[in-house]
């Protein structure tokens, strides 16, 4: 008998996945919560949300569940659901834990032991080694994994014994600080591999069956980034072969539940070796639904319920093609470092064709109003599309990012875009280094297009200034109408923009030497931008004296910039008045100078730390600290002043 209520141990995206299954099968969805994360859509869209003091208090999330009369708490991915202990815990409190046994996680979350395990049970495994003795590996090229670890945090390639040691090094105060354990192993890294990961389900009663793969091969620093299923590399033999090695992977640790046997495979010879068990719900889950047609969030909590799988592996078809793109708050021209801002306007796309050939689905914790910090993983949404052949789903996942915007936030839209329309992302010739091989080709442009400043103008011009009619900024003279010049700020600098004439009717704008007829049309927050007889529909909003415009998944922001305003906002910083700001919204971690120090370009002076990153910010110049407006543990804003380095005179 299925639960009548569930606790979810998460938040943001997979929160909300969650709820949407409990809602369908008439389940109570119980939301915890932090402080900060009190308006968030998942607590919004949840029957009953309790605030705890963190997504990872073991002993608050029980205190929750029992409270909320939960029966059963899923622990989505992230946070807790890999943690043996909190099952345990779980168990002794009377709550069912929607996933594996503690025992499996355990057996699974060492990768030493892991690979031993599977190893034992017939699956192939990479060549390698583990703690002690690893200084005298001499097989390269060579990963360094945390045995603990995951997500590719800790991973250094190594190519020469000379490299070695201080690759040791690093990967130890790595894996210290990340998991609580320095332990190593290490393996033989196989050039140009791909990433094929194979979906598995067991029950409580001996079944187990596996629902194809996922090709997982474009990442960015051992981070996932697009995912598709089926993999365009597999054949039929392949596919059965790996996915009967995943089965027994599963079965070798008494497995229950929905979990995912990563593999590496050979992108040439087509070999392929375990590489390690996520005991959990994978973020890439929805591309295995849409070509099953099944819901893996139901399944896992039939199983949790002590009932059999409902089909056995020959009842598994696998139908078209599916592809998920990852929806990340970050700045790829920046070096993809933490974005994060409020959700001023928001458009995600949601639909089938209408010959119902194609559908797009997406999975998101975004909402209007909702604020992006930096206290999470910068994950906020995946798009996921659908059609019968693999082409035809790039495409339909193309035209669905183009109608996604999130003013307010900058997300790497535009870079995904262009990477799931790399020749080599359409050909299926992928692999794990793919991205940063051809990573130039990929990045946005760094100058704002001249259309999008244009339009910007126009519609700083439209803007009302009041009732009396002279205020009208139509640019009336005696004779012909007057020019009047925006000085518009963005992100690469400060532009000026010049108008004349009414925006809304007729008018002129001009950005270059060229003077073209222009025309607006506001509806809402749609914006339709009519230049010298083309025209561009766009999204626009306001926050304060920021104007926000999205366009084709693409997202620009304005501030009019008057003559006379300090040179320290990013357009102005570059010309080097030495102000120091900072690359992303965060908290400082530390200050590294102070106040009338002498410094040198380069050197460091405040460390601010972000969604799980941090990023030195340096000296601009040679020169004195002249201001230091920032202490440890503070937060700040993207581009918020962190100190003014002052050049000395002569």
């Amino acid at each position: 008998m299925l639960f009548d209520r569930v606790l979810i141990a998460n938040r943001g995206e997979i929160a909300v996945r969650i709820i949407r299954t409990l809602r369908a099968l008439g389940i109570t969805a119980v939301a915890v919560h932090t402080p900060s994360d009190a308006g968030s859509r998942h607590v919004r869209e949840a029957d009953v949300a309790l605030q705890v003091p963190s997504y990872l208090d073991v002993e608050a999330i029980i205190g929750a569940a029992r409270e909320s009369g939960a029966q059963a708490v899923h622990p989505g991915y992230g946070f807790l659901a890999e943690n043996a202990a909190f099952a345990r815990r779980c168990a002794e409190s009377g709550l069912v834990f929607v996933g594996p046994p503690p025992a499996a996680i355990e057996a699974m979350g060492d990768k030493i032991r892991a690979k031993a395990t599977v190893s034992a049970a017939g699956v192939p495994v990479v060549p390698g080694a583990a703690e002690p003795g690893l200084e005298d590996w001499r097989d390269f090229p060579a990963l360094i994994k945390p045995s603990a670890g995951g997500g590719g945090k800790g991973m250094i390639l190594v190519r020469s014994a000379a490299e070695l040691p201080d690759a040791l090094a690093s990967a130890r105060r790595t894996a210290r600080a990340a998991f609580g354990d320095d332990t190593l192993l290490i393996e033989r890294y196989v050039e140009r591999p791909r990433h094929i990961e194979i979906q598995v389900l067991a029950d409580a009663h001996g079944g187990a069956v596996h629902l194809g793969e996922r090709e997982c091969s474009l990442q960015r620093r051992h981070q996932k980034i697009v995912e598709e299923a089926p993999s365009p590399f597999l054949t039929p033999e392949t596919r059965a072969s790996m996915g009967a090695a995943a089965v027994e992977a599963a079965r070798a640790v008494g497995y229950v539940g929905a979990g995912t046997v990563e593999f590496i495979v050979d992108g040439v010879t087509g070999a392929y070796h375990f590489m390690e068990m996520n005991t959990r719900l994978q973020v890439e889950h929805p591309v295995t639904e849409l070509v099953t047609g099944l819901d893996l969030v139901e399944l896992q909590l039939r199983v949790a319920a002590g009932e059999r799988l409902p089909f056995a592996q020959e009842d598994v078809r696998l139908d078209g093609h599916a592809v998920e793109a990852r929806v990340y708050a970050e700045d790829p021209a920046r070096g993809f470092l933490p974005t994060g801002g409020r959700v001023l306007a928001l458009r995600e796309p949601g639909m089938r064709d209408r010959a119902g050939t194609t559908v797009v689905r997406v999975d998101s914790g975004l909402a209007e109003g909702g604020v992006v910090g930096s206290e999470f993983d910068p994950m906020m949404a995946k798009v996921i599309a659908w059609a019968p052949g693999r082409a035809a789903a790039y495409r339909a996942l193309d035209r669905a990012l183009a109608r996604t915007a999130v003013l307010g936030v900058v997300t790497n839209v535009p870079f995904l875009r262009a990477l799931t329309a790399h020749p080599a992302v359409a050909a299926g010739e992928l692999d794990t280094g793919l991205v940063e091989r051809v990573l130039p080709e990929l990045l946005p442009e760094a100058e704002t297009p001249e259309e999008v400043r244009a339009a910007a103008g126009l519609v700083f011009h439209d803007l009302p200034r009041g009732d009396d009619p002279w205020e009208v900024a139509d640019g009336w003279r005696i004779g012909e109408p007057a020019w009047t010049t925006w000085r518009l700020e963005s992100r690469d600098g400060v532009h000026a923009v010049q108008v004349r004439g009414l925006p809304a009717e007729t008018a002129e704008v001009r950005v270059g030497d060229e003077a073209v007829p222009a025309r607006i049309h506001r509806d809402g927050a749609e914006l339709t931008v009519t230049l010298g007889g083309r025209s561009e529909r766009y999204l626009c909003v306001r926050d304060g004296d920021t104007l926000w415009l999205g366009r084709d998944g693409a997202s620009w922001s304005f501030t009019r910039h008057h003559i006379g305003d300090p040179g320290d906002r990013p357009g102005a910083a570059a010309a080097g008045d030495g102000v120091v700001r900072s690359p992303m919204p965060g908290t400082v971690l530390v200050v590294k100078a102070q106040q009338g120090e002498r410094v040198s370009e380069g050197q460091p002076l405040v460390i601010v730390e972000a969604m799980k990153m941090e990023h030195t910010v340096t000296a601009p110049r040679d020169g004195v600290v002249s201001e230091l407006t920032v202490q440890a543990g503070q937060p700040v804003d993207m581009d918020a002043v962190l100190a003014v380095v002052t050049a000395e005179e002569a």
